[in-house]
C-alpha cells in the first residue's frame, strides 16, 4: 500500500513512517502542512493519505480542509483523518456525499497497532472507519431536525452504530438485543428517514452520513 502522511509533529510523523514501513507499506512522502499534502497527493497518487487535523500555519483545521479537497480532486485516494481533535463542521463535509474509503480516528483512542493497520486496510478496500466518539459529536452538532425527532432513543443508538459501520449482529451484541429486534429498528430508521434499506453495510453508512449532512 502506498501512503502519504501529513503530520506536523515530527516525532509522531517519523514514528508513523517507521511503523508503516516495518509492515511492508510504502510511505511515498511525509509532510507537515496542508499545502504540501495536496501537492504530494497530486504528484504521487497514493492509495491512502493519513492526515492530522491541525497543521500550520494556523493550526486549526488545515489538514481536514485539505482532506476534503483530496476527496473532491482525487476520489480514488483513501483518507484517514488521524487526530486528537474532532472538527464537526468539516468532518460532516468529509464524510458526506461519498464516504467510501474514508476514516476518522482519534489518536488517544487507538490502543492497538493492529487496529490502526486494520483501519488502513478497510479504508483501502473502500470501507468507512469511524471512531464512535466522532459519530457522537457529529450527530450532536447536527441540527435537530423534525425527522430526527421522530426516532426513538433506541433507534438513535442503533443509528449511531450504523454510522460506525457495524453490522446488525455487532449492534445486537453491543446493545444486548436480539438480531430480529435490531433488524426492526433498522427498518424503522430507514422508513422514518425516507431511505431505502439495504443489506450492504457500506450503503448503510453512506445513508446515515448523507442524513447528517442534511
Amino acid at each position: 500500500m502506498r501512503i502519504v502522511i501529513a503530520e506536523d509533529a515530527v516525532m509522531l510523523r517519523e514514528g508513523l513512517c517507521m511503523l508503516l514501513t516495518s509492515r511492508d507499506h510504502e510511505v511515498v512522502a511525509a509532510v507537515g502542512d496542508g499545502d504540501a499534502l495536496l501537492a504530494t497527493v497530486a504528484e504521487h497518487g497514493p492509495n491512502i493519505a493519513v492526515v492530522d487535523v491541525r497543521m500550520p500555519p494556523s493550526h486549526t483545521d488545515e489538514g481536514l480542509r485539505a482532506a476534503i479537497q483530496i476527496r473532491r480532486d482525487h476520489p480514488s485516494v483513501g483518507v484517514l483523518v488521524f487526530s486528537q481533535y474532532i472538527e464537526t463542521r468539516y468532518a460532516a463535509q468529509l464524510l458526506a456525499g461519498g464516504a467510501h474509503g474514508v476514516g476518522y480516528l482519534l489518536k488517544e483512542r487507538v490502543a492497538d497497532v493492529k487496529d490502526f493497520l486494520a483501519a488502513l486496510d478497510r479504508i483501502a478496500a473502500g470501507q468507512t472507519v469511524l471512531d464512535p466518539e466522532v459519530v457522537t459529536q457529529i450527530m450532536g452538532a447536527s441540527h435537530r431536525t423534525e425527522t430526527l425527532g421522530t426516532l426513538t432513543p433506541r433507534e438513535r443508538e442503533v443509528l449511531a452504530m450504523m454510522a460506525e459501520g457495524r453490522s446488525n449482529n455487532a449492534i445486537a451484541a453491543a446493545l444486548f438485543l436480539s438480531y430480529g429486534s435490531v433488524e426492526k429498528h433498522v427498518t424503522q430508521i430507514f422508513t422514518k428517514l425516507s431511505l431505502s434499506p439495504s443489506d450492504n453495510d457500506h450503503r448503510r453508512v453512506l445513508a446515515v452520513l448523507r442524513y447528517l449532512q442534511a
